[in-house]
């Protein structure tokens, strides 16, 4: 193989068509692999990426899938009872949904139930009022998928699944909710 990559290189008759047949490939391959195209995208638990899919049960036995909710903007947040900024923020996040008065966006907030229990999660739902759903981890399934490294951790997720933002730790305010919201509301209208 270098005996014929030295012959190449060695003769200009051949080097440069070569070279522009490399060049050309790489430069098609590049274009190719950034070519924006959600359907393309590869699940994955980072920014720009579709978010990785799950089905999970809400506190009331109801099963919820992920990519059932393509279409609107979802705020996926991932807490446990016993942590502290998750307590902190939930209020703030329970103001922004309203009681889900705006169909345009969910919130899911799932619990790290294999971390935590399923009595600890509802009890803390019903302690501060929340109205959002209330998905439970059972398995450890979505921690790991997400990546999970620090409680809280909420996704920014558009309507066609993408991962927009992510915001580890927390607690977030009311505020920075509704601007990443509205922000992902107002893109998808123009």
């Amino acid at each position: 193989m270098t005996n014929i990559l030295n012959k190449i290189i060695d003769n200009p008759r051949l080097f440069w068509p070569f070279f522009t047949l490399v060049l050309l490939s790489g430069s098609g391959w590049i274009w190719f692999s950034t070519v924006e195209n959600p359907e393309a995208l590869t699940a994955a638990p980072f920014t720009g990426f579709l978010a990785p899919d799950f089905t999970l049960e809400t506190l009331d036995g109801e099963s919820v899938t992920l990519s059932d909710l393509r279409g609107q903007v979802v705020v996926l947040n991932l807490w446990a009872s016993w942590c502290g900024p998750c307590r902190a923020e939930m209020p703030a996040m329970d103001e922004v949904y309203d009681g889900g008065s705006d169909p345009a966006f969910e919130i899911l907030a799932v619990n790290m139930t294999y971390q935590d229990e399923a009595a600890a999660a509802a009890e803390f739902a019903n302690e501060l009022g929340l109205t959002f759903p209330i998905l439970l981890d059972q398995t450890g399934t979505v921690g790991p998928i997400y990546r999970l490294e620090a409680l809280p951790t909420t996704f920014f997720i558009d309507r066609e699944g993408v991962i927009r933002d992510i915001v580890p730790g927390g607690p977030m305010n009311q505020s920075l909710i509704r601007s990443k919201i509205q922000a992902l509301l107002d893109e998808e209208a123009g």
